[in-house]
């Protein structure tokens, strides 16, 4: 775990120009009991000290999802999600930091105060509040559009590709008017300036004339999560160029970090995946017929900034792209974002090359539903067979050596197991060459069965360069700290060796609730490895508590001293003569130091 002080404030960055009084926040905190909180989405039943309910965030029947009242923070022991009051309401209503403690405030009947100033000055703010209300305006006018019969042929075209008058309003969909400028006249009416309809990206300035962005085409708002009109994609009739044309970055909207449909998926509680396509027309039909959680990206491969905004909607996403070599190009490099971010991805493969909008007109919803997603390393086989003659010794030889590269990423024994026995079919080799090939290796064999290594999973992990006697004192006298059973003067920061550690003591001691502290962490993988740190009990009494503490205070003190120690030893080599004798000196003072520190009263 790194130390949380290289990373930023969650609550800083997600108000990048603003920021809430830090006053403030620690008043709602104490005020929007998390309790209370948990339990307007969740049953919670008491028992042993902690709140008990069937985990929001994955799907199971008996409930290992906690809520510790006296830290003040959640911590699911299937899933591993943890964080303060802050973070659940993030979570579960799909918004940032600025959103759910406005939320939050509303609930407990608190005046949102006066914002910090940050970087971004007022004078930017307001300019992006135009921007907003340009787009907005714009979207109302393409709407209004496609109903008029000049307009008939978008409207038509919809229609032709199923969908109903309440998909269109649902979506917002629009026809861009015939007038090369009418959308840039219609803004101006409404006061808007030719900077502001050009900086917003609905209009362009060429050879000293400002017109319409979108001509001749189908309008598709793209909307945040928030409800805010970020921006347009627009689908031309016909043969004309490009087929799709999207907003390009302006101050408000950057194709990188959103997908189409965000604000449909803040809607739809509980989803247990998302289904990510490739265009606009597939999110439609797809939802159409009764697909929920389906969004598009926006024009662009996939980004790692979208792969981050995906995973909190849900918790594994099916990639549902076209069934052309194109899309699966693109599937195997989203496979590759998606793991890289650490989030469990399939995929959904189209029969006969078709995508999803073609599939779900074709075969219905339940169809698609028949549909079996497949798992990466499945898909990624599954590709390596193209353009390779499996009847020769070459082609075999050449798919066993691609998909071993595969299988190395497989961290599950029984899954890479069952992709071994399919390659042993496919390509004739034996299991031993495939282990050699693939980079992993019997170590154990019992009963004749071979048995791996079990490697730790990243929330058993030691803190880096901790030794276990040195992890099992820090650990202990942390969750000492989050009970509130040290006595005040007794420890500090310093006591601790590793950094990460040290950094958590500092907050506990400054008296920050678990809760509290990891609402400050932004990396979600730290973050759930601090909460399965803070959420366990410390075992102690009134009458162990002195001790425990004792103990572990000596035990790092000795780690400490034997530090000391090695650092002077390996300098003793390139000293000479009074340094050297007064290194030595040193040396045979601490180590009578530490066999006193190693004694216990």
């Amino acid at each position: 775990m790194r130390a949380f002080a290289a990373k930023k404030s969650r609550a800083v960055k997600a108000v990048a120009g603003r920021r809430f009084p830090p006053a403030f926040l620690d008043e709602l905190r104490e005020r929007a009991d998390i309790v209370s909180v948990v339990s307007r989405y969740v049953q919670l039943t008491p028992k042993g000290g902690r709140y008990w309910g069937l985990c929001p965030f994955h799907g199971e029947k008996t409930p290992s999802f906690s809520v510790t009242p006296q830290r003040q923070m959640y911590y699911c022991f299937g899933c591993h999600a943890g964080g303060g009051a802050i973070n659940f309401v993030m979570e579960m209503e799909h918004v940032e930091f600025m959103d759910a403690v406005k939320l939050l405030a509303e609930q407990v009947h608190m005046e949102l105060p006066e914002m910090i100033e940050g970087r971004e000055s007022a004078a930017s703010r307001s300019q992006k509040e135009r921007l907003y209300e340009v787009n907005r305006q714009c979207a109302r006018f393409f709407h209004a559009q496609l109903w008029k019969k000049e307009n008939e042929p978008v409207l038509s075209y919809l229609y032709g590709r199923g969908l109903s008058d309440s998909t269109i309003r649902m979506f917002g969909l629009g026809s861009t008017p015939p007038r090369g400028d009418g959308a840039t006249q219609a803004l101006r009416e409404q006061g808007f300036t030719d900077d502001e309809l050009v900086m917003a990206g609905v209009s362009v300035r060429r050879d000293g004339r400002v017109y319409d962005m979108f001509r001749q085409r189908a309008i598709f708002p793209i909307i945040d999560a928030q409800g805010r009109v970020l921006g347009f994609g627009g689908r031309a009739l016909g043969d004309a160029k490009p087929k799709y044309l999207n907003t390009g970055d302006t101050p408000v909207f950057n194709k990188r970090q959103g997908v189409f449909a965000a604000n449909l998926l803040k809607k739809q509680r509980g989803l247990k995946r998302v289904i990510l396509v490739e265009g606009y027309m597939d999110v439609v039909s797809l939802m159409q017929a009764g697909v929920q959680g389906v969004c598009a990206t926006l024009g662009t491969a996939l980004t790692l900034e979208q792969a981050r905004l995906l995973k909190r909607y849900a918790p594994e996403i099916w990639v549902s792209y076209d069934g052309d070599s194109a899309g699966q190009h693109a599937i195997l490099r989203a496979l590759d974002i998606f793991e890289e971010e650490g989030v469990r991805a399939r995929v959904l493969d189209f029969p006969g090359g078709m995508d999803p909008d073609e599939f779900v007109r074709a075969n219905g919803l339940a169809g698609f539903e028949a549909l079996a997603p497949m798992e990466a390393a499945e898909y990624r086989m599954k590709q390596e067979q193209n353009g390779r003659d499996l009847s020769t010794q070459e082609g075999r030889t050449s798919y066993a050596i691609a998909c071993a590269k595969h299988l190395s990423r497989v961290k599950e024994p029984v899954e890479l197991e069952n992709y071994i026995q399919k390659l042993m079919i496919a390509t004739g080799f034996t299991r031993e060459v495939l282990l050699a090939q693939i980079g992993r290796t019997e170590l154990i064999a019992r009963d004749k069965q071979a048995v791996y290594r079990r490697a730790a999973r990243p929330l058993e992990e030691r803190a880096v360069g901790a030794d276990v006697e040195t992890d099992a004192a820090e650990k202990q006298l942390l969750r000492l700290l989050a009970e509130g059973r040290v006595e005040s003067g007794t420890v500090t920061a310093d006591d601790f060796i590793t950094e990460s550690r040290r950094e958590l003591a500092k907050k506990l001691l400054a008296g920050m609730t678990p809760g509290a502290i990891l609402e400050e962490i932004e990396d979600e993988q730290q973050r759930d490895q601090a909460a399965a740190l803070l959420q366990k009990d410390s075992g102690a009494d009134e009458e162990k508590e002195l001790r425990m503490t004792d103990d572990c205070l000596r035990i790092l003190h000795r780690k400490r001293i034997e530090q000391k120690i090695a650092q002077l030893r390996e300098q003793l080599p390139q000293m000479t003569g009074e340094d050297k004798r007064s290194t030595l000196l040193k040396i045979q003072e601490l180590t009578k130091a530490r066999q006193t520190a190693g004694r216990k009263e």
